[in-house]
């Protein structure tokens, strides 16, 4: 039995700080991932939140089949789905980029370097917001998370096979939506 297993058996078994530990370990990650997915933090802190509170309540029903991360994953990125078919309501692209904040500068680089790296995010996260869910949702688990097919079939119920297709077809519209802005420079 591996940690994340014992955590949950606990978690199970009523001890409320293993279930903490299993928050801890993955709040930021998923959080990170919703951000990707929703394009607001508000937004996305409202889903990580919910997503825990779900996972608690039916965690009796996880099979362990999968990590955790996946199965936490699914719950966070239906209820996302749900949010917004409720809400119907559509960020603009300048509302999306100023509510995902701000990005991580890496110690060593120029200004110049943070600047270009930071406006080239900003362009790939108004070109995701352009993307249709299911694409936005492949390529944030596959480039971001760095989920195995495997997982990413698992953590959106959907065969293997439909994962390689939409990831190619998902970065093809990702590169369509990216050359549309005059400021891409692939090249830099």
């Amino acid at each position: 039995m591996n940690d994340e297993e014992a955590l949950i058996q606990s978690a199970l078994a009523g001890e409320s700080s293993a279930f903490e530990t299993l928050v801890c370990r993955y709040q930021d990650r998923l959080y990170t991932a919703m951000i990707s997915i929703v394009g607001n933090a508000d937004e996305a802190e409202d889903v990580v939140q919910e997503s825990f509170i779900q996972a608690y309540l039916k965690l009796d029903t996880f099979q362990q089949n999968s990590r955790f991360f996946t199965w936490l994953y699914r719950i966070a990125f239906n209820y996302a789905l749900a949010r917004r078919r409720r809400n119907r309501g559509h960020l603009s692209l300048e509302e999306s980029r100023e509510n995902t904040g701000a990005e991580p500068s890496f110690q060593g680089d120029t200004p110049d370097t943070r600047l270009s790296r930071n406006e080239d995010i900003q362009l790939v996260h108004k070109a995701l917001a352009l993307l249709s869910e299911d694409h936005r949702s492949v390529l944030v688990l596959r480039e971001m998370e760095d989920l195995a097919y495997e997982e990413i079939a698992d953590a959106l119920n959907i065969s293997i096979g439909t994962v390689r297709s939409r990831l190619n077809r998902a970065r093809a519209a990702l590169k369509t939506q990216l050359e549309k802005f005059p400021e891409w420079n692939p090249d830099a």
